[in-house]
């Protein structure tokens, strides 16, 4: 999201008053009035900055309209967030979760607002290098921490299903892509038959966020050390290497409207290479080797080719959460060119 808050979008406008007097029954110490304004971006969950009492909150909802069966489940971005306050994983403090769709139209959940910094480039332009170094460790650092949690523990026993996680996964994405479909692209094509043939064997079991990459963290304010993670809507009980993978996705596709890691001058920026990202993590989680990267990049890719496929349908049938929904038209094409390089990259 936007670091900035504006104005709600039309789409998104609900009863405030509503929701002010819900958050005076279910939140300690709220006390309006209430002032509601929505950020940037947040192409699945619509987000929004509240106002009340000199405290600050976040609020994520469901966006109106017809969804995708499985997507938007603000219920458990609120559970895991709240289950990991026991951890050492960085989350916000969460307040409420309302299921309740009478309130604003849609179930949403309230969390505090961080102050801090959200970094939109991965090349992080603005940081000195020895701060980008540091701000790419903690980033590593983090990862490996989720992966350790003892998720059983703190309440996220049946969170998912533990156990042949990309097997489930390829064939949700697929029925995905199918839902919202709208032209025939090559490369998904082969990437359908591809994909469910090369699943490797490595089948560890750990909390997965499902979308872990810088622009999704809050950073200390002046210090290179995360504070919080955010956009938990895609996690489950999976597999650590797929969140490794995606977070290094950056290293091998160049997104046009959010840059990457293509071609990096690492010793000259700071920014570690991604044999030397990988190597970190290994060493942090424990783990000896990882074989058929490829793979796991792969299916990064093509996870995020369909999602964007289903940014872009909502986008044709008018109710995505971000106005730039329809751009995402091309997006598809792009990245699932992208999944098939790298399934062939035998990295």
């Amino acid at each position: 999201m936007s670091f900035e808050p504006g104005p709600v979008r039309a789409a998104h406008r609900f009863d405030e008053a509503a929701l002010e007097r819900y958050l005076a029954r279910h939140v300690s110490g709220f006390d309006g009035p209430l002032s509601v304004q929505q950020f940037g971006g947040g192409q699945s969950n619509p987000t929004f900055f509240l106002t009340a009492g000199g405290k600050r909150y976040v609020m994520r909802k469901k966006p109106p309209g017809q969804l995708l069966k499985s997507a938007h489940q603000v219920d458990r971005e609120y559970r895991i967030m709240k289950a990991l306050a026991a951890t050492d994983v960085p989350v916000p403090r969460m307040h409420v979760l309302c299921e309740d769709e009478s309130i604003v139209g849609t179930a949403f959940y309230v969390m505090d607002y961080l102050d801090g910094r959200i970094f939109r480039d991965p090349q992080l332009p603005d940081v000195a290098p020895a701060e980008r170094a540091a701000i790419y460790d903690s980033m590593n650092d983090v990862l490996a921490r989720l992966h350790k949690v003892n998720f059983a523990g703190v309440g996220l026993g049946d969170f998912g299903k533990p156990g042949n996680y990309f097997d489930r996964q390829v064939s949700r994405w697929i029925t995905q892509y199918r839902a919202a479909q709208t032209d025939q692209i090559p490369e998904m094509e082969k990437l359908i038959e591809w994909m469910p043939a090369h699943i490797p064997t490595d089948d560890s079991v750990s909390i997965a966020h499902g979308d872990y990459r810088l622009e999704n963290t809050i950073f200390h304010p002046t210090e290179p050390r995360m504070i919080a993670v955010l956009d938990w809507e895609l996690s489950t009980i999976g597999h650590p290497l797929a969140d490794l993978a995606y977070n290094c996705m950056g290293y091998h596709v160049q997104n046009p409207r959010q840059g990457g890691l293509v071609g990096v001058d690492h010793a000259a920026t700071g920014i570690p290479s991604e044999e030397e990202y990988v190597a970190t993590y290994c060493r942090r989680v424990g783990r000896a080797k990882i074989e058929n990267w490829s793979f796991y990049l792969s299916f990064s890719v093509f996870r995020l080719a369909s999602i964007a496929q289903g940014v872009y349908k909502r986008g044709l049938d008018g109710n995505a959460s971000s106005e730039n929904a329809a751009k995402f038209g091309n997006t598809c094409q792009f990245l699932a060119e992208h999944a098939w390089r790298l399934a062939n990259a035998r990295l």
